[in-house]
């Protein structure tokens, strides 16, 4: 059904250093299919406290948020869920006439994507990135039960900040780390970013692990996946966790879940 846009359209949007197309296909795709007046629409920004203030003084419904804002938006929210409180990291707000509260989707997408893979919670990890996606993976490691793992990052005060409250080991790097699943929480990989060509750990590294998680979305097939899948590793992308994410987002935003039929069809046609 072809639906027309209207001075009562609801809008939702998000916010992110560099938009891609997948949740404008996903949500707006969902929209056509269940009849809704909703509009989804993809955008960035240079000055987040007035993007913010425009959600909430212009009424739009949701607002996904992305790197790098989703520790830098918690002041300018009202209220944080629990699933956001917990990791201190957004990556939804949904605005309810003027008040905004926060959610994190990407904690219940990776918590849902390590059981679906059935990984054993045995397995050593090491987990590249200190930001707030890395807190999302931390902490649905810690909670679905993994006991044995390292927060790798650059940045030692964020990295040991995230390890101590994960309950985890520290490293500057991969060095004297063997891991069985190696995850990157970092935008390395990322098209249009300056390092879109790069893999965040070494292709030794790939080599002695057993399964390779990474949370960059765009493109789904990272030079880290690329490389994984052609070591006959088990991958989990990135774009797995944004259709997992984005559904969450769109329960918030409509109060409907679509049946696991329409989901597959619209994460099908997001990824086209």
């Amino acid at each position: 059904m072809t639906r027309h846009l209207n001075k009562d359209t609801t809008v939702c949007i998000s916010l992110a250093a560099r938009p891609s197309n997948f949740g404008t296909r996903f949500h707006n795709y969902l929209y056509d299919a269940l009849d809704l007046d909703y509009l989804y629409k993809a955008f960035t920004t240079t000055d987040l406290a007035a993007a913010i203030g425009g959600v909430r003084a212009l009424g739009f419904r949701g607002c996904a948020i992305s790197m790098p804002f989703k520790e830098a938006v918690i002041p300018m929210v009202d209220e944080m869920d629990p699933s956001a409180a917990a990791i201190n990291s957004v990556n939804t707000l949904v605005n309810t006439d003027g008040y905004l509260k926060a959610y994190n989707t990407d904690y219940l997408a990776i918590a849902q994507l390590l059981q679906t893979y059935q990984v054993p919670t045995d397995k050593v990890f090491a987990l590249r990135g200190s930001g707030g996606m890395a807190k999302a993976v931390a902490f649905a490691l810690k909670n679905t039960g993994f006991k044995q793992g390292f927060i790798i990052a650059t940045n030692e005060e964020t990295g040991r900040q995230l390890a101590e409250q994960s309950g985890y080991g520290y490293r500057p790097d991969m060095q004297d780390v063997q891991a069985d699943m190696l995850i990157n929480a970092t935008p390395v990989g990322m098209a249009g970013g300056k390092e879109a060509d790069n893999m965040a750990f070494t292709e030794n590294e790939v080599n002695c692990a057993e399964i390779i998680f990474d949370v960059v979305a765009l493109p789904a097939m990272t030079p880290l996946i690329r490389y994984a899948k052609a070591q006959e590793k088990t991958v989990i992308t990135g774009a797995e966790v944004f259709a997992i994410q984005a559904v969450e987002q769109f329960v918030l935003y409509t109060g409907i879940r679509p049946d696991p039929a329409l989901f597959e069809k619209a994460a099908a046609y997001a990824r086209g």
